[in-house]
């Protein structure tokens, strides 16, 4: 108590000042829809998301600033503005896995539009009463930096001096959407790829994808952290499948008629499944490194939930949660409303109601150690999907020890996965805006109020956007095989899809063209939307595969105790950060090829930085600019993204410069991002 009465808040607790105005919580919402968009669209392709924070609180300061807002409302903006982003995490996680894991398919109708904005929604705001129980045993941690918190909080107290670094966002968001719709326009090309014949086996050549988003993710991990995931690109596609191909042809290799889509092939349906192996034991490697911490918050957290009962109404402003017994009383009619959605599916009370039980438990404690991170490493760290694999893993043992079996046991496991993971995404993220409002001197129920109208309005959207991304990638890519189809004179087309009943039919292609997207790409074999090339969502690829692996004990599971196997070895050798690698490993090589030359765009950086004898002050101004252009990239990016899938869905061709553009082109506009994203920072400083 000692540093409760110690701290002063930039705003002090007696101070009048416009906070939970309309117009702050109508922009926040604004943002939350926008972050949870470029989120989604990041998550999916890259299987990474961005803190929505720092970009938040820019364009708040940027746009309240014109009416002469103040800094409680651009602080209101932000929070409610940045909790979009943590839904889109939650969302992609999980929903993307009831397609993969063949449940819902087609993704999109009606009752699931419905079903998952409910999930969303009442997840989202579970994930808030746990934090306004937490709050204040949290906050007032001395121990728990809170880094991006603070970062956050001098953002919006840069601004009271007049300090403007809107326009740097802004200029990578316009950076990021011309290059990318350079690439869709196909004036310069996304990628390049050649196969190498070396005997009797054959090595595919990828160069980095041209995505100004991926540019941008690399600049903010990092140049050690992108050489990381790039290691795994490189034993995914330099080792695994080059070794497992030999080992399939090497007796006729001539026999192959098309290497590209082989070598493809035997990445998806076996390395990847390596990598999920090797995923999980880097997630639960995170959380084993952790366990002190971990051990610390959740001790911490039911301390302070036996105190949390005692009267608040002479409390400061600046120390007022939303009444604890509101909270419990909401906590209370969630846990009602998760009993007739585990009900749905399992179709069984017991095991609903013990899967109610345990997401409600094991959701409090993680959201205790979400918070508890947050305070540690911050957001962009905190290991999300970890925590809910644990919470999967546990209700999968559970549903099948009570005799569930089947699409309704999977289901089940999916759905307190999707619970789990919105709720402990969320409240890591409120914990984080909570702090930085502790610090500038705001008023905790009203951000803790005002982010459940910005995570409302993220989940109403959420599951329309991914559905947009879904079907859009889909509709684009089957599109352009009947185009190929047609230059070539094919009228039928054999099935070519993981349906093995129905392996050796064939159908005309106009039969194929009458069909849903989703069928079509099937029959084609294409791959298209969730888990394909453009959209691989490795964390809800995880979820689906331990889901199914668990409750079926499909065959594919050797793949994954391989995988693991792989990890441990990782962890013997003490690499850094197996997590990293794995995901390197499951994604598409050109993606973190992409990351990796971000990394080294920010290492550049470095060294000039270090070059220049900077001091610490002028390096961390510099880095910041860095990161809002690379943030700016990827908002741009996506927002473009969202653009031309919209377009693709509602079946509008664009225009395309050239069939075969040029990748000589897009390397020249690789230099010149990597120049912007070192030249403007270093030049802006002094």
């Amino acid at each position: 108590m000692t540093e409760e009465k110690k701290f002063t808040p930039f705003v002090s607790a007696d101070t009048k000042m416009a906070e939970f105005t309309f117009r702050a919580v109508f922009l926040g919402v604004l943002m939350a829809v926008m972050m949870g968009a470029a989120n989604a669209y990041l998550g999916l392709k890259a299987g990474m998301t961005i803190a929505a924070t720092y970009t938040t609180a820019v364009i708040g300061m940027a746009v309240l600033k014109t009416m002469k807002g103040t800094l409680l409302e651009e602080n209101a903006a932000r929070t409610v503005g940045s909790i979009g982003g943590n839904v889109a995490t939650g969302a992609i996680f999980t929903l993307p896995a009831f397609f993969i894991a063949s449940i819902w398919n087609p993704f999109f109708s009606l009752e699931h539009y419905i079903l998952s904005t409910i999930m969303l929604v009442v997840a989202g705001i579970l994930g808030i009463m746990f934090v306004t129980i937490l709050r204040r045993v949290l906050v007032e941690d001395a121990e728990l930096p809170f880094p991006e918190s603070i970062a956050a909080s001098e953002i919006h107290k840069s601004g009271q001096s007049g300090v403007q670094n809107s326009r740097f966002l802004f200029a990578g968001m316009g950076v990021g959407a011309f290059f990318s719709a350079l690439v869709e326009f196909k004036f310069i090309a996304a990628g390049w790829q050649k196969i190498v014949s070396l005997s009797k086996g054959v090595l595919m050549l990828r160069a980095p994808g041209m995505n100004p988003a991926y540019f941008g993710v690399g600049y903010i991990i990092g140049p050690k952290l992108g050489a990381i995931n790039f290691s795994g690109g490189v034993l995914a596609w330099g080792l695994l499948t080059p070794i497992i191909a030999y080992f399939i042809h090497r007796d006729d290799p001539g026999a192959v008629s098309n290497w590209t889509a082989e070598l493809t092939s035997i990445w998806k349906n076996y390395v990847r499944y390596i990598a999920i192996g090797g995923m999980l034991v880097g997630a639960f490697y995170t959380l084993y490194k952790m366990r002190n911490s971990l051990f610390t918050g959740i001790t911490r957290s039911f301390s302070y939930l036996r105190k949390s009962g005692s009267d608040d109404s002479n409390i400061l402003r600046t120390d007022k949660d939303i009444n604890i017994r509101w909270s419990l009383l909401v906590i209370g009619i969630i846990a009602l409303i998760m009993l007739f959605i585990f009900n749905y599916f399992t179709q069984s009370f017991l095991p609903a109601a013990v899967a109610a039980v345990v997401m409600l438990f094991l959701g409090f404690v993680f959201a205790a150690v979400s918070g508890y991170l947050v305070g540690i490493i911050g957001v962009s760290n905190n290991p999300t999907s970890g925590l809910t694999v644990s919470v999967l893993i546990v209700v999968a043992f559970l549903m099948v020890g009570l005799g569930m079996t089947g699409v309704a046991a999977i289901a089940a496991v999916l759905g307190v996965a999707a619970f789990t993971c919105t709720s402990v995404s969320v409240a890591g993220e409120m914990m984080q805006d909570l702090k930085a409002g502790h610090i500038l001197g705001c008023t905790p129920w009203r951000m803790q109020v005002g982010d459940i109208f910005g995570m409302t309005a993220a989940a109403i959207v959420m599951f329309l956007i991914l559905s947009l991304l879904h079907l859009g990638d889909i509709k684009q890519v089957v599109g352009n095989e009947f185009d190929k189809l047609q230059k070539s004179g094919v009228t039928s087309v054999e099935y070519k899809g993981q349906d093995a009943t129905l392996n050796g039919k064939v159908y005309t292609v106009d039969e194929v063209k009458q069909l849903p997207p989703e069928q079509q790409n099937d029959i084609l074999g294409t791959r298209a939307g969730f888990g394909g090339e453009k959209l691989p969502a490795p964390q809800a690829s995880l979820m689906a595969v331990v889901a199914r692996g668990i409750v079926e004990a499909k065959t594919e599971f050797i793949l994954i105790i391989v995988g693991m196997l792989m990890g441990f070895a990782f962890i013997m050798m003490q690499v850094k950060s197996p997590m990293l690698i794995s995901v390197g490993m499951y994604l598409p090589i050109d993606t973190s090829f992409a990351i990796f030359v971000g990394g080294l765009m920010k290492g550049l950086l470095d060294k000039i930085a270090e070059k220049r004898k900077l001091d610490a002050g002028t390096k961390e101004k510099m880095n910041n600019i860095g990161v809002l252009i690379s943030s700016g990239l990827i908002a741009g990016e996506a927002l473009l993204g969202l653009l031309f899938a919209g377009l693709a869905f509602a079946e509008i061709k664009i225009f395309h410069m050239f069939d075969e553009p040029m990748y000589l082109l897009s390397l020249v506009c690789i230099a010149i991002i990597g120049f912007l994203l070192i030249r403007i920072p270093s030049k802006n400083v002094k």
